[in-house]
């Protein structure tokens, strides 16, 4: 699939991460499925579980668009466990850090698919130009830091300038103040609105979003 950003005309590229860089690896959301049921002795069918985890991962998505802020991936969890009747009062802080740290190492051990095409070359491009990019992504399950972490493995990381996770600063696309959060990042202040691109899969969160704040959007689908 050829991509056809526009990279001549644009100064800075602000690039979403899930469903636009990469997508999970097939096997992963089940494996943590499982690991969720064993980990918090969760006493409910798998089948039930994976349900239950998909619906809320889906709900504090979309609460996140339309509130922009972020629901804490600590409140995810403590949330599915209320749904599957675990006495969420048993559960502290240590606990749900626990069981995050066990799922990261899952997540690098199963790692994301890379599906934007020729990503290193792309990166390679801008950069060749002079010119900046960054990472900005709403999180859920997966935390920022864990995202770096994977980056830095895909040696993507040193073409990014700057990264930035809803979790790290509590606000989500499309609210305006992520879109702000780049511009202030971006070395070269001189730049106008329009000579930022931010490219991403999402219509609402991307492509509308950053459109409403004044960039250059690029809507990313890929064949199904």
């Amino acid at each position: 699939m050829k991509t056809d950003i526009d990279i001549h005309n644009h100064h800075h590229f602000s690039f979403d991460l899930w469903l636009t860089l990469i997508k999970s690896h097939p096997e992963f959301k089940a494996k943590r499925v499982e690991l969720f049921s064993s980990f918090f002795a969760i006493n409910k069918p798998i089948e039930e579980v994976a349900k239950t985890v998909k619906y809320y991962d889906d709900l504090c998505n979309t609460i996140n668009e339309v509130i922009g802020g972020n629901v804490d991936t600590f409140e995810i969890y403590l949330l599915i466990l209320n749904a599957l009747n675990v006495d969420i009062k048993q559960i502290n802080r240590d606990n749900l850090n626990a069981f995050y740290i066990k799922s990261e190492e899952l997540f690098l051990e199963y790692k994301p698919v890379i599906i934007f095409e020729n990503v290193h070359q792309v990166f390679n491009e801008i950069k060749d130009q002079g010119k900046t990019i960054n990472i900005l992504s709403n999180t859920g399950f997966i935390k920022g830091r864990t995202l770096r972490k994977f980056l830095i493995e895909e040696n993507l990381d040193r073409y990014i300038d700057f990264h930035i996770y809803s979790d790290e600063i509590n606000c989500s696309k499309p609210n305006p103040a992520v879109f702000q959060e780049v511009k202030n990042k971006i070395k070269n202040q001189d730049l106008e609105l329009h000579q930022i691109l931010h490219i991403g899969d999402n219509l609402v969160a991307d492509f509308n979003g950053a459109k409403s704040f004044g960039f250059n959007a690029h809507l990313l689908k890929y064949p199904i």
